[in-house]
């Protein structure tokens, strides 16, 4: 006899039974309402690509975690460890099709082959939001009020964005000859969080070659009170006003305008370390589990179609990190859940009568009542037991004096209660928990 094979996954992946499924759908669906209300549109970009595309602008770790492999046809080929990349391949391939500025929104899978840990994966979902063709602090304050906008809707409020901008980093850089290593260090002072001060400070020093240049770079990220007070000090430390750091203040101008500057923090540490972007760059944390890591990042990256056009199509973008934020809200008990999206279960109390079922989850569903018949005429006590694991809330019975009286009745099958033998109207309203 041939043994059977072991159900199992890999590590780092994970299967979704429909309680866990539905909450993250259920946080897709209210992402994509707000993505829509700003006017962001959605596309699909294959989920695997010539390594090539994916891994001409990354550095060396990113190129340690992607799942790289030939396939049956001898092509170098990975699968997509960000949304962003893909994108950016997308608008340099469409671009007579495209019209700009172009919003776009990109819901899917992405993978990288990092160590599994709390709240990280080797697949899991992005949620990316882009503008490509506008270089305008409109479009960045958009995305930034975008990201406080699309958390809010999914219940996410007690939040922190901290936010800078790599241009004023490079310009600090560049006046103290440090150009040629800027990645490496912008990639070093990205590790602050995760590593250190003394141990960024030790690396800083072995890049530089100078105690003196690491204690300033220190002192650069260092923020201030307040935003403003931030801003002056980077600007100082950067050689003076420029256009990037009156894109800053332009920027802040829009997020007290339209009441959201306390979410935001200006704080000079946060580079994001991929090399990509070239202007305001932001991470976003939960204030009760700052722990987790950034649940919403991204930034301004002019230059990444370039990499496939000669024209140069600017671009500012975000990503919500979904499964890292469920697994957030998880650890804060802050996600509501349900095993189901049913109303109400008929019970089938006579096989005879199916059809008569039917009829009634028919009107019901087009009256908005979502619900189901049970298919089997087992006793009605198996019949409860499954809606309740299903967490549906009411169950109908209909009997055949029912059908002639157009009535129903209808259990509470959390508390008990019954409502015998009343009209249609009525157990609709319910139901709808209208009443």
């Amino acid at each position: 006899m041939e043994s059977l094979i072991q159900p199992r996954i890999l590590k780092g992946f994970r299967d979704f039974l429909p309680e866990a499924e539905i909450t993250r759908s259920t946080l897709i669906e209210k992402l994509t309402d707000v993505f829509r209300s700003f006017g962001y549109v959605p596309i699909d970009t294959p989920v695997m690509e010539y390594s090539e595309i994916l891994l001409r602008k990354s550095n060396g770790e990113t190129e340690k975690q992607v799942f790289r492999f030939e396939d049956n046809g001898g092509r170098d080929v990975a699968l997509r460890f960000d949304l962003t990349v893909p994108f950016a391949r997308f608008t340099a391939e469409h671009k007579d099709e495209l019209y700009f500025p172009f919003k776009r929104y990109h819901i899917a899978k992405v993978w990288r082959g990092e160590k599994p840990q709390a709240g990280r994966y080797r697949e899991f979902i992005q949620c990316d939001f882009d503008c490509v063709g506008s270089d305008s602090a409109s479009s960045d304050f958009e995305i930034l009020s975008l990201m406080k906008a699309a958390l809010q809707a999914i219940g996410v409020e007690d939040i922190t964005i901290r936010m800078s901008h790599r241009g004023i980093f490079n310009q600090f850089l560049e006046k103290r000859n440090l150009t040629d290593k800027s990645e490496d260090i912008l990639r070093t002072v990205d590790k602050l969080a995760k590593v250190g001060k003394e141990e960024v400070a030790s690396q800083l020093e072995s890049l530089t070659g100078s105690n003196t240049t690491a204690e300033e770079i220190l002192e650069y990220i260092t923020p201030a009170d307040t935003f403003e007070q931030t801003l002056t000090h980077m600007e100082a430390m950067a050689g003076g006003e420029s256009e990037n750091t009156r894109r800053m203040r332009e920027i802040y101008a829009m997020m007290e305008a339209a009441g959201i500057a306390s979410s935001f923090v200006l704080d000079p540490s946060i580079t994001r370390g991929l090399d990509y972007y070239t202007g305001i760059v932001y991470e976003t944390f939960l204030n009760e589990l700052p722990g987790i890591g950034s649940v919403c990042s991204g930034g301004r990256y002019d230059n990444l179609a370039g990499l496939y056009m000669k024209e140069k199509v600017p671009g500012v973008g975000s990503s919500i990190g979904l499964d890292r934020l469920i697994a957030g809200l998880q650890q804060l008990n802050k996600l509501e859940s349900r095993k189901s999206f049913i109303d109400a279960e008929i019970f089938c109390l006579d096989k005879d009568m199916m059809t008569e079922y039917h009829r009634l989850a028919q009107t019901l569903r087009q009256r908005g009542v979502r619900c189901e018949v049970f298919p089997d005429p087992k006793k009605l006590l198996a019949q409860y037991t499954v809606a309740e694991k299903k967490g549906i809330p009411f169950g109908i019975t209909l009997k055949k004096e029912d059908v002639a009286g157009n009535t129903v009745t209808i259990k509470n099958l959390a508390t008990r209660e019954v409502f015998e033998n009343i009209s249609l109207d009525k157990a609709i309203d319910i139901l709808l928990r209208k009443n």
